[in-house]
């Protein structure tokens, strides 16, 4: 059977991709954020999984306000790199797993959570940015990816409990496929941030390490933070952060597992405005 092997975090920062894109990583400026990842690169050069299931949002580029999916799942054998007004990212397609991603639309569903299937789809910086992170540059990605979107950008969005409920849900129908994959699910946006208004530029460290350490240790009781103290504390953008339970709520040690090791843990600011959080959990 298919087994969820670790749970990956970090913020999708869109400047990160640009950096990278444009020769920049080695600047002073962005040094100190891709030093964070090394230790990661090299883990998961050990730890390839067959599937990532990513969690990311949709920057208004698969969806707009037209349209506005709560929780989208990707099921297609492949999507795009998005144009998000300055030509798509000069990195690999992405490949998907349609066999394991209706598997779990099925699973959801009949679990009673409402999904949006989507079987055509271009991804943006949301997904793309956190596969260079974790894999670099390469001809093609080392891995299949089933992207899953969710509406953090227009109210109403979903809970954290619900994400976190979400997330178990996503767990039992990855270990319910019939066949010997390795799966790891990442959890995508954030940390403190807010683009726009007289708040502009907040960040709040103590209160993003504070998210880091109770997602490690108190998940069940991160999950019932209410949307006010994100956008209070965090900022707006900082919203974002809800996905993060998802990957969380996968994780075996929500279900009487033993708890995840933690293999790497990355704070940095700022990255453009932004806080950038990083975080390895592997299943024991």
């Amino acid at each position: 059977m298919a087994r969820i092997t670790a749970s990956v975090y970090t913020s999708h920062v869109p400047a990160i991709g640009a950096a990278l894109d444009h020769g920049k990583s080695g600047e002073p400026y962005w040094q100190q954020v891709f030093v964070g990842y090394e230790t990661s690169k090299q883990w998961i050069t050990g730890h390839t999984p067959d599937v990532v299931f990513l969690v990311y949002n949709d920057h208004a580029t698969a969806f707009s306000l037209e349209m506005i999916p709560t929780f989208a799942l990707g099921t297609a054998a492949k999507f795009a790199v998005a144009d998000e007004g300055w030509g798509p990212r000069p990195v690999p397609e992405v490949i998907g797993h349609p066999e394991l991603a209706s598997h779990i639309a099925h699973s959801v569903i009949q679990d009673d959570f409402d999904l949006t299937i989507v079987n055509r789809m271009d991804v943006d910086h949301g997904l793309t940015v956190p596969l260079s992170l974790m894999f670099g540059q390469p001809v093609a990605w080392p891995c299949r990816v089933i992207p899953f979107a969710v509406n953090v950008v227009q109210y109403p969005i979903p809970s954290g409990r619900r994400c976190f409920v979400l997330g178990q849900a996503i767990r039992r129908a990855i270990e319910s496929f019939d066949e010997p994959l390795k799966v790891q699910v990442w959890g995508t946006g954030g940390m403190s941030h807010q683009l726009q208004g007289p708040r502009a530029g907040l960040i709040n460290r103590e209160w993003d390490n504070q998210f880091l350490d109770r997602l490690i240790a108190d998940p069940a009781g991160l999950a019932e933070v209410p949307h006010i103290e994100y956008v209070r504390e965090a900022g707006s953008e900082g919203i974002e952060l809800v996905m993060w339970l998802i990957a969380r709520g996968a994780m075996s040690d929500i279900d009487g597992g033993q708890a995840p090791a933690e293999k790497h843990r990355f704070y940095h600011v700022p990255a453009s405005n932004t806080a950038v959080g990083h975080l390895i959990l592997e299943n024991n």
